[in-house]
This record gives structure tokens, C-alpha cells and sequence, in this order.
């Protein structure tokens, strides 16, 4: 095996990188690949996925699923506007109604008569839920100083009930007031003994997740820091979000649980798309520590997505495949692709993750350089001598005044690679829950070849950034070939920046 030639110092070792695909042919040497590969697949632009168009299901199972969940209604209000001096309105409105709806939920679960059923896990999965949502709000919100809120209030010694709480007095001074929701679930499930332990902990959860934004949400939260009230009910609109919860019409208790996980899990696409569009804006004006903020919440999102999904671990099997027939599901049509891949049948997350796979057009403006139209491996060897760049001392790294751009930069490609795993984890874990909820049978029997197929083609890709990924390999290769450049670059002391 052909060995890379070690240098005294890292500016040599970075000559590798650079020059015509100097480090492309040593690896393909070191490798025995000679030509017999060429690497420019590594090329976003020119790359090509060999699987063929993804399998959709028919449009009209696409309307019967929006129907069911009320979501053109659900996805109007969402995208309307009534603040607009505030940017992320589209963001916090859709995340503040999946709460609501996760706090109708935890209601439904707790007067359940259903003996049968596992209360004690259901409610520790939807109070990790609800503090998982309350996490990505916190992070949504951080730094918005243009969000609808209330200033709190001094007690003139008389309080009104039901919409202000006294939270604490300073020695010598008036009661601080912190008004509280009129029409949230929450405060009213506070005062559900069954569930006052519960609303306890999560009331504990906003306090804390709430810390590093400059209001808090006033759903019963103690405030210790005094802070700005959430215009909550005028922005969340409780009354309208209860206005959608599904009438049970076949007597199945599990038709309200189906539907009301289902508008949580829109909710959250709809954040996510949004997440995308502010990426690309971002992107744009250069603000690539913004953007990478935006990618890790949407990474957040997708993991939160698998979290959604996998409350029907906990659904009683007989009623819910009972449910299954009641609503015809994959009864429309016997030639039916997407038997099996039921989330398939959301449009919006077809459509959020062909925009999560495009995320690897913005590579060649992220990094400044162009692809390579023959195919090339120049975007590659950019993005190994940025990933290399910061071992560098400072005077030797080209453009040394932009080394915190640089950095960015590389958080914002692990952001999107991080995308790309959190998409595939997404798929992959719910064909293993469509197994577990409904039998092996309706993923891998003959009849429903077609979803199996659907879900794998989509967690199998390629991978979506194959220049980074291209780019990690050789870097790996690098330092393999490399070790006495490694330990000095271990043992050499960091050079501070003037």
C-alpha cells in the first residue's frame, strides 16, 4: 500500500489538499483503485440517485388524510398573519398549538375508562413530549424581542380570578403579578388531582426551558424572574385548536388519539418547512452561524417527529386495527403503493424531505466555490481544506480574517449532514413501528411490497452531501497515511492570535 509522504509541519501537510486532485489520486493509489473509480459522483450538482422517483400514494388518499385531520383548516390559520412586526410568528403559532393539542391529549389519556389501557406510560411519554416541545419553543424564541407580550403588573391588593396569579413579594415591597392563560388546558389540568403531579413537573419544564428567552409562556409557570407574559391565548387560540378534536364517530376511543397525534405531527412539519425557508434567506446574506441554528432545530424537529409517531407503540391492538378497518384504510384501492407507508400519505412531509435532500445545492454557495461541470473533485478538496483549515496557524490560513466565517461554515455542513441522518432515522423507525403496531404482514407481505420499497429507497439514499462525505473519507485517509504529522500537530502548543 502506497503511503502519503509525512511533512515537518502542517502547512505541508496541507499541500495534499490542495493543487489538481493531488489527494484524490493518492488515495485512490493507497486504495488499489487506480481508474477503475472516479470520484465525480462526490459532485452534489452532478450526482444522480440510481433508485428511480420515490413511490407516492394516489391523490385522493392524500385528500382523505388532510380531511380526516381538519388540516386545510389547521394549515390556514398557521400561515395567516396578525402581528406583522413579528418574523417568527409562523414558527411560534404552529408550535404553541401542538402544545395545546398535546395538553388535549394528556386530558383524553387521563379520563380514559378504559381499564385496559397503560395510563402510568402514556403519561410519561406525553409529559417527555411535552417537555421535548417546550425545549424547541424555548430555542424558537430565543432572542425575540418582537413577539406580542405583557408586562407584568404591581397588586394593588386586589386580584381577579382566573386570569392573574399572585407569584411572590419582596420584603417591603407590593406582590408581582403574572397573569395567567384563560384558555389553555393546562392550568385547569393543574387542578385535576390525578394529574397534579404531572402538570407539576411540566410547569417546573417551562420555568427552566423558558430561562433563555425574554418572556415566558404564563400557562401557570411559577416566573420566578419576573418576566414579560406571551399574549398565549390571542396567539394559540385554545377555544378554535378544541374545535378540531375528532368526534370518535365509530365509538373508538383510539379516533381521537389517531387524529390528535397526527395534527401534532403537521404542526411540527409546517415548523420545520418554515425553518428551511429562513435557512435559505440566511444563507443568502451570509449569516451562516444563523443558518446552522436553524439546521439543528430542524434536526431537533425530525427527532421529535419519530418521538410523534412512536406513541402508537401504546395503542390497544384491537382497537386500533379495529379503528384500521373502520376507516378503510388501504381498502380505496387494491393497487394502492403506499399500503403500509401511511406517513407517506402527508404531503407536507414528502415535501420536507425532498427539501431536506436539496439542502446539498446550497454546498457550492456555502463554500464559495463552484462545481466542477466535468465532474471534477473541486467542491470536494474545498471542503477538505476547510475541515483541515483550523489546525493551521493563523497567519498561514488563506483569507485569515474570516476564521470565524470558517467555522460557521463547518458547523452549518455538520448541521446538514446531521439533517440527513435524522431523515433516514425518521423512515426507518417507522417502518419498524408499522410492523410492531400492525403486524409484519402489512410492511412485508406480497400485497404491500410497494411500501416496504417506498420507506427503504428513502433511508437507503446515498448520501445527500457526497462532496462532505467524500471530503471526510480522505481526510480520514489522510491522517492514516499521515501519523507523524498528527502527533506534532498533537504536541505543538496553539498559537494564540494577536
Amino acid at each position: 500500500m502506497m503511503k502519503v509522504s509525512s511533512s515537518s509541519n502542517s502547512m505541508e501537510g496541507m499541500e495534499g489538499f490542495q493543487g489538481s486532485g493531488t489527494s484524490t489520486k493518492v488515495v485512490q493509489d493507497s486504495y488499489g483503485l487506480g481508474n477503475r473509480r472516479t470520484f465525480s459522483s462526490l459532485d452534489p450538482i452532478n450526482y444522480s440517485c440510481l433508485t428511480g422517483e420515490t413511490i407516492e400514494p394516489s391523490p385522493s388518499e392524500c385528500a382523505e388524510y388532510e380531511q380526516y385531520m381538519s388540516l386545510s383548516e389547521l394549515s390556514a390559520n398557521w400561515k395567516s398573519k396578525e402581528w406583522l412586526d413579528w418574523p417568527a410568528e409562523m414558527l411560534v403559532k404552529p408550535a404553541l398549538q401542538s402544545l395545546e393539542m398535546t395538553f388535549r391529549l394528556i386530558s383524553s389519556i387521563l379520563c380514559d375508562s378504559r381499564p385496559y389501557i397503560d395510563k402510568e406510560e402514556w403519561k410519561r411519554r406525553l409529559e417527555s413530549l411535552t417537555s421535548s416541545q417546550l425545549e424547541l419553543i424555548s430555542m424558537i424564541c430565543e432572542g425575540d424581542k418582537d413577539a406580542p407580550i405583557v408586562q407584568l403588573s404591581v397588586s394593588n391588593g386586589v386580584l381577579a380570578t382566573n386570569v392573574a396569579q399572585e407569584v411572590w413579594q419582596r420584603p417591603g415591597a407590593l406582590p408581582v403579578v403574572s397573569r395567567i392563560s384563560e384558555e389553555s388546558l393546562l392550568p385547569r389540568l393543574g387542578t385535576w388531582k390525578r394529574a397534579e403531579h404531572m402538570v407539576s413537573r411540566i410547569w417546573l419544564a417551562i420555568e427552566c426551558y423558558m430561562q433563555r428567552a425574554p418572556f415566558t409562556l404564563g400557562l401557570g409557570e411559577p416566573n420566578l424572574s419576573s418576566k414579560p407574559i406571551l399574549e398565549y391565548d390571542k396567539i394559540c387560540i385554545p377555544s378554535y385548536i378544541y374545535s378540531f378534536k375528532q368526534s370518535t364517530q365509530f365509538h373508538n376511543t383510539e379516533d381521537h388519539t389517531l387524529c390528535t397525534v397526527h395534527q401534532i405531527f403537521e404542526a411540527w412539519i409546517f415548523v420545520a418547512q418554515f425553518l428551511l425557508k429562513r435557512v435559505h434567506e440566511r444563507i443568502n446574506r451570509d449569516d451562516s452561524v444563523g443558518a446552522s441554528k436553524d439546521c439543528w432545530l430542524v434536526e431537533r424537529i425530525w427527532k421529535l417527529l419519530t418521538d410523534i409517531q412512536n406513541l402508537f407503540q401504546l395503542v390497544d391492538p384491537d382497537d386500533f386495527l379495529c379503528l384500521k378497518n373502520q376507516l378503510s384504510i388501504n381498502r380505496a384501492s387494491d393497487t394502492s403503493t403506499s399500503n403500509g407507508a401511511y406517513c407517506l400519505k402527508s404531503t407536507a412531509l414528502r415535501s420536507l424531505a425532498d427539501e431536506c435532500r436539496e439542502l446539498k445545492h446550497l454546498v457550492p454557495k456555502i463554500m464559495g466555490v463552484e462545481a466542477d461541470p466535468k465532474g471534477g473533485p473541486r467542491l470536494q478538496e474545498a471542503v477538505m481544506q476547510l475541515f483541515h483549515s483550523h489546525r493551521l496557524p493563523r497567519r498561514e490560513i488563506p483569507d485569515a480574517t474570516s476564521c470565524t466565517h470558517h467555522h460557521g461554515t463547518v458547523h452549518l455542513l455538520l448541521a446538514f449532514q446531521a439533517i440527513e441522518a435524522a431523515v433516514k432515522r425518521f423512515f426507518f423507525s417507522y417502518q419498524q413501528l408499522v410492523i410492531v403496531v400492525m403486524g409484519s404482514v402489512e410492511m412485508n407481505g406480497s400485497a404491500y411490497t410497494g411500501a416496504s420499497d417506498a420507506l427503504t429507497q428513502i433511508y437507503s439514499d446515498p448520501p445527500y452531501f457526497p462532496s462532505v462525505d467524500g471530503a471526510k473519507t480522505f481526510l480520514s485517509d489522510y491522517w492514516y497515511h499521515n501519523p507523524t504529522t498528527m502527533m506534532e500537530s498533537l504536541h505543538k502548543p496553539v498559537q494564540k492570535a494577536n
